[in-house]
């Protein structure tokens, strides 16, 4: 058992095929190569899945597709299980997922237009075309998480997992970070706010006397860049996604209104209401950040430096400091620490980190604060001010359970995830009408599927 090699691959795929263009053409030569219930998997999921995947690993076999469609096979299944114990995903939760792949993409692509270019279809048509395979997937994560609610792992457990692994095949993990940063935001005078506000109102009466479009007004002069490019379009949102102060004026507009501007911790904003779709909505905007100037910066500079003495002179700690002063809402969360976002550890990585925070953490020790320095937000573009803190530094060593304890858990708790999902799996799956196509024959995985199949068909004649 190799802690490097081994991986947990959950029984559900959740995505959207990358091969849109293809999508639109495969249907008239597709064809059906399994059958779960009512539930039908075709040849080009598992052929586009397949692709994916190599675009990653160019060196994968044929011999994946088998994997491929146990796990279709699986969610299918999970799916059928669903539908038994009614379980159910609500039209909601199926189109914010929607929403999210297809706001995706359009970043991806650049714009709604260039993916629909690329997809023969407009977005509209693919959330159509996708609703089903999303609802199914939903269905099953649900209905995975419910049969694995009850899993649990043990410290006794994670020690016995380790002690499986040959001392040869445990992982030399390099030199681990703890980093953590209190951000300053430079407050905006009046006059600055005051021109960024005349400059939305002129935009805003031009678009109102229909001298101009909102779309072509976004495109020159919105500084959000994820949004500028495509008419300032922000999609189908629903309140809960939205920062407080523009959910309150944008769910106040009707269809085709525009809001007066909205101030909100972004900048300021007019937003237009395309139109309702139940309780979400598909909004446009435009934001104008108020200019930060170099006397802005270096009062913040100033108001950073008090912090960080405080810090130094022990007269506050970190976590306090980050709760009273930081304007980072990421970090803050995490009490200011940088952390994975998919399992959450703060131990990191040097590349994981952004390049100017490995470089300045390379020159601290181990509790030690920087100087409060300027830095430009790679997303947003927003002039800021930072104090960055080296919590702790690991050695580089071997995986130990006294240093690594969270990450040999995290691999042991998965591994024991999947050996419970596929002990039921195997245990139900009998009580399903299952058809695999003999093209899959060779699939040493699949021979459990094509037993129980055989079986569910013989206790079908015998009763007859």
């Amino acid at each position: 058992m190799n802690i490097r090699t081994l991986k947990f691959f959950p029984l559900l795929l959740v995505w959207m095929t990358g091969s849109l263009a293809a999508s639109s053409q495969q249907e008239n030569i597709d064809k059906i190569i399994a059958i779960v219930g009512d539930k039908i998997i075709l040849k080009s999921e598992v052929d586009n899945a397949f692709e994916d995947y190599r675009k990653e690993d160019p060196s994968l076999s044929d011999t994946v597709k088998c994997q491929l469609l146990e796990q279709y096979l699986s969610q299918k299944v999970l799916v059928e299980q669903a539908d038994r114990d009614s379980v159910i995903i609500s039209d909601e939760e199926v189109e914010g997922a929607l929403d999210n792949r297809i706001r995706y993409f359009i970043s991806m692509y650049g714009s709604e237009e260039k993916l629909e270019e690329m997809a023969g279809k407009t977005a509209y048509q693919l959330k159509d075309d996708y609703r089903p395979m999303f609802r199914d997937q939903l269905t099953a994560q649900r209905m995975q998480g419910q049969i694995m609610s009850g899993v649990k792992i043990t410290p006794q457990e994670v020690k016995i997992f380790y002690d499986k692994i040959p001392k040869d095949s445990l992982p030399f993990y390099p030199s681990l970070l703890e980093v953590g940063q209190i951000v300053f935001k430079p407050d905006v005078n009046k006059e600055v706010a005051d021109t960024a506000i005349a400059t939305l109102e002129r935009i805003r009466a031009e678009i109102i006397s229909g001298k101009t479009a909102f779309d072509q007004m976004a495109g020159i002069y919105s500084q959000d860049p994820g949004s500028k490019d495509n008419g300032g379009d922000l999609g189908i949102m629903s309140r809960d996604e939205l920062v407080t102060e523009f959910a309150a004026a944008a769910f106040k507009l009707q269809n085709g209104e525009i809001s007066p501007v909205v101030k909100t911790k972004f900048g300021y904003h007019i937003i237009q209401m395309v139109n309702r779709q139940g309780a979400k909505a598909k909004l446009r905007h435009i934001l104008i950040k108020p200019l930060i100037t170099a006397d802005m910066v270096k009062l913040t500079m100033q108001r950073a430096d008090s912090v960080r003495a405080n810090l130094v002179s022990g007269k506050m700690v970190f976590s306090e400091a980050v709760g009273k002063y930081s304007d980072d809402d990421a970090t803050k969360i995490t009490g200011g620490m940088f952390t994975d976002q998919q399992t959450g550890a703060s131990l990191l990585a040097a590349e994981s980190l952004e390049p100017s925070v490995a470089l300045q953490v390379n020159e601290m020790g181990k509790g030690e604060y920087s100087q409060a320095m300027e830095y430009v937000d790679a997303q947003s573009g927003d002039r800021l001010v930072r104090i960055i803190y080296l919590k702790n530094r690991t050695e580089p060593h071997k995986a130990n359970l006294k240093d690594d304890y969270s990450r040999i858990q995290n691999v042991a708790f998965a591994e024991k995830q999947n050996e419970y999902l596929s002990k039921w799996m195997e245990s139900h799956i009998s009580g399903f009408y299952i058809s695999v196509d003999d093209e899959y024959a060779d699939c040493n995985n699949l021979k459990k599927w094509r037993l129980a199949s055989a079986a569910k068909n013989k206790n079908n004649l015998n009763q007859k």
